[in-house]
């Protein structure tokens, strides 16, 4: 799993104080919704030049690590 902490960042006043990509307007729940319509990575960063496949992988890493921390909390 990558250390999405260095590439997802939370800022209070941009985009409501969703998780972002570093620091762009770009949420990881943006990145989540496109890979789930069926966009490829390859997709995604051909509309959106400014992300990684990093930035990508990061945003899935994030999403599992809070669902991970969800399913602990609910045992």
């Amino acid at each position: 799993m990558s250390d999405y902490r260095k590439i997802i960042t939370i800022e209070p006043g941009k985009r409501g104080g969703k998780p972002c990509v570093r620091g762009l307007r770009i949420t990881v729940y943006d990145i989540l919704e496109y890979l789930a319509s069926g966009m490829t990575k390859e997709e995604i960063l051909k509309d959106f030049p400014e992300l990684t496949e990093e930035d990508i992988v990061a945003c899935l890493s994030y999403a599992a690590d809070r669902e991970k921390k969800q399913m602990a909390v609910n045992e």
